[in-house]
């Protein structure tokens, strides 16, 4: 049996093979860094627009989930362990887990969160979207929201048995239906600088 590979204060580069161990062991960073089954992938810094929307979004689910006692919210680069033995970890930019699940938040998150949400650049920084949605829908996600910056709009994507459902596309002026947090009264205009 070979050793464990051990990286001490270097990380490795962008398309290094590891296990959910061996990346698990890798130095903090700031950077989004992900294991898409078992390939280790880098994003590129994110636009200030796109981390200013994220930080807003975060900020409002926060205050909701906080307000009525509902659970947590959490923003990237936080790893999202979805797949321990396929090696399959995912950093979304936004993650709401309900209060009877946090038990999956430890150092990282250890399973699917009930909500995620990915503020798409112009130009995808990491994998696909069609790939990330698909693993969320396939992993045990309940609801994904994405926020497409051209055109300041929403899409509500709801999962069950790993099949994706369109909830809704919504404009920046329109609430934003949603199945995990029902009562939430939020529209992107409220966070949109």
């Amino acid at each position: 049996m070979s050793e464990p590979l051990s990286f001490h204060d270097e990380l490795p580069v962008p398309g290094t093979v590891l296990s959910t161990q061996d990346y698990l062991r890798t130095p903090e960073t700031n950077q989004v860094h992900e294991l898409w089954r078992g390939v280790l992938r880098v994003a590129e810094s994110p636009t200030s627009w796109h981390q200013d929307l994220a930080f807003e979004i975060a900020v409002a689910l926060r205050a909701h989930a906080q307000l009525h006692a509902l659970g947590k919210v959490w923003v990237a680069p936080l790893d999202v362990i979805l797949d321990h033995d396929r090696a399959l970890i995912l950093q979304p930019d936004v993650l709401y887990v309900v209060q009877d699940r946090l038990g999956i938040v430890r150092d990282k998150v250890h399973g699917a969160p009930d909500l995620v949400v990915e503020v798409l650049s112009p130009f995808p920084r990491i994998g696909s979207v069609v790939e990330r949605v698909d693993c969320f829908a396939g992993h045990g996600v309940r609801e994904c929201w994405l926020v497409h910056q051209p055109t300041r709009s929403l899409e509500v994507l709801t999962f069950e048995g790993g099949r994706t459902t369109h909830l809704a596309t919504v404009s920046a002026l329109e609430e934003v239906p949603s199945r995990v947090l029902p009562d939430l009264k939020f529209r992107l205009a409220d966070v949109l600088v």
